[in-house]
C-alpha cells in the first residue's frame, strides 16, 4: 500500500511538473511586432495575440521615454513586459514579449524581422513603410503565428508571401470578372424590359384603335330613315 501511494504520489508530481512546464511555455509569448519612428510615431503594429487597442497604443507609446542613451542595449523590461528592439537607420522595429520569453530567441526572431523588412522596403524611411505595410504585414504573420516562432527563414517567407500575393491577384482577378458579368447582364435585362415595354405599348395602341375602327362602323351609326309611303285618296 505504501508503495502505491508513492507511485501515486510521484505520478502526481510529474503531472504537476508537466502542467508548470506547460504553463511557463503558455507565458513565452511574443505579443506584438512594429515599426516606429525616433519619436514614437508607429508607422506599423501588428499584435500576434487579442490585445486591446488602447493597450497596444499605450505600450507603443511608453517605449521611447523608455529607450536609454546607451545605445548598446538592444532590450528593456518594465514590470509587465519586455522591449526588444533594434534601430533601423531613423526607425526602430520592436518586438513586444513576456517577461518570461527567451530573451535570446528573442533576439534571434529580431533580427529576422530587421532583415525582413528591406526586402520590401527600397529605402528604410517612414513612405517606404506605409507605402509596403501590407506586405510587411503579411509577412510578420510568416514568422509568428498565435504568439509563437515559425520554424522558417527569410527565403521562405518571400515564397510564401509571394504565393499569397498570386492567389489574391487570381481572387481579385475573378472577382472583377465575376462583376463585369453581372454588369453586363443587368444591361442585357434592362434592354430586354425596355423592348417588352415597348412591345406592349404598340400593342395597346393597335388595340385601340382597332376598338376606336369597330366603334366608327357600328348599325347604329349606319341606320338609315325610311319614309312611309304616301297614298293619295282617289
Amino acid at each position: 500500500a505504501s508503495k502505491d501511494k508513492d507511485q501515486r504520489g510521484n505520478g502526481g508530481s510529474f503531472k504537476l511538473s508537466y502542467y508548470n512546464e506547460y504553463k511557463s511555455y503558455l507565458s513565452m509569448v511574443l505579443l506584438a511586432a512594429a515599426v516606429c519612428t525616433k519619436k514614437g510615431n508607429v508607422l506599423l503594429s501588428r499584435q500576434f495575440v487579442e490585445m486591446t487597442k488602447s493597450r497596444i497604443e499605450g505600450l507603443l507609446s511608453a517605449f521611447p521615454k523608455l529607450v536609454p542613451a546607451d545605445k548598446q542595449h538592444t532590450f528593456i523590461e518594465t514590470e509587465s513586459v519586455r522591449y526588444v528592439y533594434q534601430p533601423l537607420d531613423k526607425l526602430y522595429i520592436i518586438l513586444i514579449t513576456t517577461k518570461a520569453s527567451n530573451i535570446l530567441e528573442d533576439l534571434e526572431t529580431l533580427r529576422l524581422f530587421a532583415r525582413v523588412i528591406p526586402e520590401y522596403c527600397r529605402n528604410i524611411d517612414e513612405k517606404e513603410i506605409s507605402d509596403n505595410v501590407f506586405q510587411l504585414i503579411f509577412a510578420f504573420d510568416e514568422i509568428i503565428a498565435l504568439g509563437y516562432r515559425e520554424n522558417v527563414n527569410l527565403g521562405q517567407i518571400k515564397t510564401f508571401t509571394e504565393m499569397d500575393s498570386h492567389d489574391e491577384k487570381v481572387y481579385q482577378a475573378v472577382r472583377q470578372t465575376q462583376e463585369r458579368e453581372a454588369k453586363e447582364e443587368m444591361k442585357r435585362k434592362a434592354k430586354e424590359l425596355q423592348r417588352q415595354k415597348a412591345e406592349a405599348l404598340r400593342s395597346g395602341k393597335s388595340a385601340y384603335n382597332s376598338g376606336l375602327g369597330g366603334i366608327g362602323s357600328s348599325p347604329y351609326q349606319q341606320q338609315t330613315t325610311h319614309t312611309p309611303e304616301m297614298t293619295m285618296p282617289i
